[in-house]
């Protein structure tokens, strides 16, 4: 790369964290005790797929701003019905929702996280609110030096907005920003709006071989891990 960037951005869920055994873990942890028995990995996928459909009511402008919290927190009283749960306690619903604030990373990403973090500046650029990124970020040993993103930009990805205000934030140009992801979806948006772009390769973030592979689109860089990204940026 000719000139590397000065700052890398990072998509979160599914490029950092498995979302998807942490939420069954999680939700089997809170329901089981309580007589409950479903597909725990089946609900965690119901979960996240109202994820989209809920933040779009949003970037279309029918619906204001709201944390990601909010919108979890919405789209499991959703989706609890279908699977027989019914009425929980308000505390078991609190505790089950802050589920999100409690997964676990992808092996590579502590070591890959504290190489890159000796050659760039690091942040989220991500849909999750910023508790929720912090959580994370302590959870799993991640050295973020500032926590941009959806509460920053007042929107959610892939409008403009979030990417811009994250390079704006750190007062540099898109060029000098990469964002990094697991999704071809969110770097093309990136790549439009001027940013480089990392590919990381998540095969089973849906599940086994059920995750891009190598991006789909063209990127600056695709790499295996967060530490062959270090590796092949010079970190």
């Amino acid at each position: 790369m000719e000139h590397s960037p000065k700052a890398l951005f990072f998509d979160v869920f599914g490029t950092l964290v498995d979302w998807r055994t942490s939420i069954a873990r999680e939700t089997e942890s809170i329901l089981k005790p309580l007589g409950h028995s479903l597909d725990w990995l089946e609900f965690a996928d119901a979960w996240r797929g109202e994820y989209q459909p809920a933040m779009e009511e949003i970037r279309s402008g029918r619906l204001p701003f709201c944390r990601l919290d909010v919108l979890h927190r919405h789209n499991l009283e959703r989706i609890l019905p279908r699977f027989g749960v019914p009425r929980l306690s308000e505390e078991t619903l609190r505790n089950l929702n802050l589920a999100w604030h409690r997964l676990d990373a992808w092996p590579d990403v502590p070591p890959g996280m504290a190489a890159l973090k000796r050659k760039f500046w690091l942040a989220p650029v991500s849909n999750g609110n910023i508790s929720l990124m912090v959580d994370l970020a302590r959870r799993n040993t991640i050295p973020w030096d500032a926590i941009l993103g959806s509460e920053i930009a007042g929107d959610f990805k892939p409008k403009p907005r979030v990417y811009l205000s994250a390079c704006e934030a750190f007062g540099l140009a898109p060029g000098e920003c990469m964002m990094v992801a697991a999704h071809s979806n969110d770097l093309a948006h990136a790549a439009s709006n001027g940013l480089r772009t990392g590919h990381i390769a998540r095969p089973n973030e849906h599940g086994p071989g059920m995750g891009e592979t190598a991006p789909k689109v063209p990127v600056d860089v695709a790499a295996s891990s967060l530490e062959d990204l270090a590796r092949k940026l010079g970190a």
